[in-house]
């Protein structure tokens, strides 16, 4: 199966936030959403931060895997992360507007220094095909290109497949973390 990586446009923007939100998982877009709002509606919210040019989940920051008929075979969402206190500001500003839920507090899954992979995920017709490891070296390359010193993501502490998976292609442990109420690790592809 051939498989074309590049950047991904705004016309995919449904099919990018569905992936996102596979990637972040059902329950921790739910708790983001709050009690009183449905997983559609956080589809909702993520297809418009995905559309936008200046939020963490954009389209401009999202590499596209496809097959040769273009149908959406992964996605990769990777970012500065000395950019993530501009980049989140319109996640903020949409969780407000829409869930009435101040997200000024959150913290920050990453910091200066690092090519952060905010998501990272593969439809399940599209699994076992080699297409996260196309997306993670496409991204490891933007950070050689971008002089950045170092490749980074959390991976969810009860998902050692995909532990596995980074481990394989070079990520390092760095430290524990938290995010969305789930136990992380925090590891980095040393790029110097």
């Amino acid at each position: 199966m051939k498989i074309n990586i590049g950047p991904a446009t705004p016309d995919r923007a449904s099919h990018i936030a569905s992936l996102i939100m596979e990637a972040m998982n059902p329950g921790c877009c739910q708790n983001l959403a709050g009690a009183h709002h449905t997983l559609a509606e956080f589809h909702q919210v993520m297809e418009r931060l995905v559309r936008m040019e200046d939020s963490q989940y954009s389209y401009r920051n999202t590499l596209l895997a496809t097959n040769s008929e273009g149908i959406t075979a992964g996605i990769i969402v990777s970012y500065d992360g000395a950019q993530l206190k501009a980049l989140r500001k319109r996640f903020i500003e949409e969780a407000k507007e829409t869930f009435g839920i101040d997200y000024t507090g959150m913290d920050p899954e990453t910091q200066e220094g690092e090519l952060y992979i905010d998501s990272l995920a593969v439809p399940a017709a599209f699994r076992g095909k080699g297409i996260a490891k196309m997306l993670l070296k496409a991204v490891i390359e933007k950070g050689w290109e971008m002089g950045l010193p170092a490749v980074g993501l959390l991976v969810d502490k009860g998902n050692p497949k995909a532990e596995r998976l980074y481990a394989d292609m070079g990520f390092e442990y760095v430290n524990d973390a938290v995010w969305g109420g789930h136990s992380m690790k925090h590891l980095q592809y040393p790029l110097r």
